[in-house]
């Protein structure tokens, strides 16, 4: 597969469908490799006459892992971010929202639609933010402003974000699936076998602990974006389960109440995923928005 060199650092990256058509960026969430944008997810969307680029984040699948910035303190981060102290960060989001700008520049892509999904989302977020000409339209997935007033995660999901990740291959697969299942849409549960099959591709394409880390403390050390959401002038499309537990659909609604003129899509029994069943509902929304604009 195709690695790009961008913002200082090499990203993994695959392309779907024709290079004329109009181009779609996909950004995954934490710690999560841009495999979780399925090959068919990705094919209906390039049926619906988009290019589509997935990619693999920095410090995470087959793109630089930062290792030389070693474990961050993450207890410490969620201590700080609880009482409004600053956060001390390898990275923050603005640097993977230049990741991706970097990521269209290597391509020779002067914007694209971008939908992203959880981090990806904020990720998204930051893009349309810093990065304006680079973002056709915006489409943020189960998502969140980073407002600290909005709703936490419920604390099963939250203790996945801190359990540590085993180093031992068929542990860290049956967590995987354990954890998609406890954040995954109740009333669109995921095949196990192929929650299992994914989770063995993760694997072998490489699973990075303390880069999950990092991510992690990025995102807290990033903040708020209500403000700085209020000038996106991109067309932006909300997308999010009304079941969520880990990000509450609280947050997708403080995400559309920000972006002027966002539309919001609630989806009854969805969770923290983008279930096969709901494929159909997903690509057709992204496409409209997309098309419209």
């Amino acid at each position: 597969m195709p690695r790009a060199r961008a913002n200082g650092i090499e990203l993994e990256y695959e392309r779907f469908g024709r290079a004329g058509d109009p181009p779609l960026l996909l950004v995954m969430g934490l710690g999560a490799q841009m495999i979780l944008w399925h090959d068919e997810f990705c094919d209906a969307l390039v049926d619906r006459g988009f290019q589509v680029i997935r990619y693999d984040n920095r410090d995470v699948g087959r793109s630089t892992w930062l290792d030389a910035a070693g474990m961050p303190d993450v207890l410490g981060a969620l201590a700080a971010a609880g009482s409004g102290r600053p956060i001390d960060a390898p990275y923050r989001l603005s640097d993977m929202a230049a990741d991706a700008a970097a990521l269209l520049d290597a391509l020779e892509l002067e914007a694209a639609h971008v939908v992203g999904a959880s981090m990806g989302g904020m990720i998204a977020q930051s893009l349309a933010i810093e990065h304006p000409a680079r973002v056709c339209t915006l489409t943020s997935i189960m998502s969140t402003t980073g407002h600290p007033d909005l709703p936490p995660a419920r604390p099963e999901a939250m203790a996945l974000l801190l359990t540590p990740v085993p180093d031992e291959r068929a542990a860290q697969i049956e967590r995987s699936v354990q954890a998609s299942r406890a954040i995954g849409s109740p009333a669109y549960p995921s095949d196990e076998a192929e929650l299992r099959a994914l989770a063995e591709r993760a694997f072998e394409r490489g699973v990075n602990p303390p880069g999950f880390a990092r991510q992690l403390v990025a995102i807290l050390a990033s903040g708020n974006r209500r403000q700085a959401l209020g000038g996106v002038r991109a067309p932006t499309l909300v997308i999010h389960g009304a079941d969520d537990p880990l990000v509450p659909v609280e947050a997708g609604r403080d995400t559309a109440a920000s972006v002027p003129g966002a539309e919001l899509l609630e989806i009854a029994g969805m969770g923290h995923d983008l279930p096969r069943a709901l494929w159909p509902v997903v690509v057709e929304a992204i496409a409209k928005h997309a098309e419209q604009a």
